[in-house]
């Protein structure tokens, strides 16, 4: 194989191997080695939209209980939100100088923590001062899932294995919608406050999830782009090991390496170039799609006992909508590699703003349902292949700080969401809330299309 280092004058000797190591993990055919990482890995997004869906049902719940007004329920949606934004910023950083498994197992050990003390907290205060903690913690959860799987995924099976992983986390969130009308409507299990109940499962279940992944090995891309090769060779032929053994084939030959190999990479490179556009892009993109995605999410409960129904019956409305998610997820494993990602992208937003404006308007029973359930099962075609996208679009020496801070962004905008959305609702109505959502969608619609590169099917570091 041609020594790259030598024909590129400026680059560090070494690259070649960095080089060859993406090149030995893309052309690994699919194993059961791939399924178990996927679902190790994977199985944590289920925190985040657990989460989402906690803040909603904590503001309709505690309005009652604690007697809090529009003000203090928009911060009870609005505390977790706020840690989050802190944490997506610092933690996705730290991924990429102190790597991915270490900050893999420092942001789900936060989550449990602060989440199960949230569990005990005697008032307003201190509820949300510890919610904000434990989003702190769980911040970088879903970057991390992104960067680490994009870096071990071979490219053909990368976008549909990434909406395995999604499919499998967001399958807990109508379960847990479910199990949390139960507990709210039992008021208590065993003396102790349902909605209690429902912070404690959140820390119990972060917790044996980190210990599932103390077992996980560092991305070999990001360890050839720090120069530790040696350690990424290791860990590429211990795969390539298990993957000849599980397939019972021999392995595939490695291409010649005839694309530009990853390296170190200052975070100001975000800003130059052609990763400036592609960083304006997803800043836009980001501040938008909170609104149609996470506002649902954490704000139906709310909206749902604005139109005049119990908290009880407006968690099980809730419950059946949020069942979308994982059928939204599982529809989008056969389109996402099939598809360019760009324009499912911009389709299933298109079918947010519409099933959005439908359920603002429905008054009937049925409807409610159905549009919920509609609205979310677009929401996951369209949460999956973004998910994938943002991987595609930076580099390995970039990846984690890239993606972070624009997630990150999407944080902040979920803490000012709460206090805008719910002012209009008081004031309008809730059309008015999704009459405003789906006027952002169509502006983020517009964002992608103009300013996006394609990425389907290309490997990372050629895109």
């Amino acid at each position: 194989m041609t020594d790259i280092a030598s024909s590129a004058p400026g680059r560090r000797r070494g690259t070649s191997i960095e080089a060859r190591a993406a090149a030995r993990l893309d052309r690994l055919p699919p194993s059961r080695w791939h399924r178990r990482i996927t679902l190790v890995v994977g199985i944590g997004a289920f925190f985040d939209l657990y989460e989402i869906f906690l803040g909603g049902v904590l503001a309709a719940v505690l309005a009652d209980r604690w007697g809090l007004g529009h003000t203090a329920k928009s911060w009870v949606i609005a505390a977790g939100f706020l840690g989050m934004f802190v944490g997506a910023t610092v933690l996705s950083v730290l991924a990429d100088r102190l790597g991915r498994r270490r900050m893999f197992l420092v942001n789900l050990g936060g989550y449990a923590l602060f989440s199960l003390a949230a569990a005990c907290a005697p008032d307003l205060g201190w509820l949300l001062v510890l919610r904000c903690l434990s989003g702190l913690g769980l911040g970088a959860e879903l970057v991390l899932v992104d960067t680490y799987l994009a870096e071990f995924l071979p490219r053909a099976v990368r976008g549909r294995y990434l909406a395995y992983a999604y499919t499998l986390g967001f399958v807990g969130v109508p379960v847990a919608a479910l199990l949390g009308a139960r507990l709210v409507a039992g008021h208590a299990v065993l003396g102790v406050d349902g909605w209690r109940w429902l912070l404690i499962a959140g820390a119990l279940g972060a917790a044996f999830l980190q210990l599932m992944r103390r077992q996980l090995p560092e991305s070999p891309r990001w360890l050839t782009v720090q120069g530790r090769q040696e350690e990424a060779d290791r860990i590429v032929t211990d795969i390539e090991r298990r993957v000849a053994a599980e397939t019972g084939n021999s392995l595939p030959s490695v291409p010649d390496v005839a694309e530009v190999p990853e390296r170190k990479v200052p975070l100001g490179e975000m800003f130059r170039g052609e990763y400036r556009r592609r960083t304006l892009m997803w800043w836009i993109f980001q501040v938008l799609q909170t609104v149609g995605y996470y506002g649902f999410g954490s704000l139906a409960p709310v909206v749902l006992t604005a139109k005049g129904h119990t908290v009880t019956d407006s968690l099980m409305y809730a419950a059946l909508s949020y069942c979308g998610y994982p059928i939204g997820s599982a529809l989008s494993v056969p389109l996402i590699d099939r598809v360019e990602r760009r324009t499912l992208i911009v389709a299933a937003a298109l079918g947010m703003a519409g099933c959005g404006l439908a359920f603002g308007f429905a008054t009937a029973t049925w409807a409610i349902v159905a549009f919920g359930l509609l609205l979310t099962v677009c929401s996951n075609v369209f949460s999956n292949a973004f998910h994938v996208y943002q991987t595609e679009i930076f580099p390995t020496g970039l990846r984690g700080s890239a993606i972070g801070i624009a997630y990150s962004l999407s944080r902040l905008t979920s803490v000012v969401l709460p206090f805008v959305a719910l002012g209009v609702l008081a004031d309008f109505g809730a059309a008015a809330v999704f009459v405003g959502s789906a006027v952002l969608l169509v502006l983020l619609c517009l964002d992608v299309a103009l300013l996006g590169p394609r990425s389907t099917g290309r490997s990372l570091e050629r895109i």
